[in-house]
């Protein structure tokens, strides 16, 4: 196997593997935004402790980065689109990660 092949074959890998986290990072982010529906109608128990370390276990992962994009939005009232611009820029990440940045490595 030549080294240009074992690079592009491990170039591949990285890339494969950001892909599928921001992948798993998105569907985190729409379990936050359906969680914090149901939490707010009132739809799940709030005081049931499985449901609590769910919602804790959300809230942790995806405010670090829902709050930087927060700051930068309009005050909507009670509407918040921070997830759906978070999943803009991801799938911008993405699709810029497969049609940009790859083809230049392999």
């Amino acid at each position: 196997m030549s080294v240009n092949n074992e690079l592009e074959t491990t170039m591949f890998a990285l890339f494969q593997t950001i892909d599928l986290a921001l992948n798993i990072y998105t569907w985190i982010l729409i379990g936050s935004a359906i969680f914090s529906w149901l939490y707010a109608f009132n739809v799940i128990n709030s005081s049931n402790q499985f449901v609590n370390s769910v919602g804790t276990f959300l809230y942790n992962v995806t405010e670090p980065v829902l709050k930087p994009i927060r700051r930068f939005l309009p005050n909507l009232g009670g509407i918040d689109i921070s997830p759906i611009i978070l999943l803009l820029i991801i799938f911008f990440l993405r699709t810029l990660l497969w049609t940009t940045v790859y083809p230049l490595v392999a």
